[in-house]
């Protein structure tokens, strides 16, 4: 019995995509200023009212 077997290689190949990279900063720069200012309001507006 012969068999004629083919046999694909797929190499996967990560390419950095610099926009990608920067719209990620970018996104979670912007969810720590969110956090950040949301901290500030709590701590100088809301808590003396308590």
């Amino acid at each position: 019995m012969n068999k004629d077997v083919d046999i694909e290689r797929h190499e996967v190949q990560e390419k950095s995509d610099s926009s990608m990279v920067w719209s990620t900063f970018i996104k979670y720069a912007a969810y720590l200023i969110i956090f950040f200012g949301v901290l500030y309001l709590i701590i100088y507006y809301l808590l003396p009212l308590v």
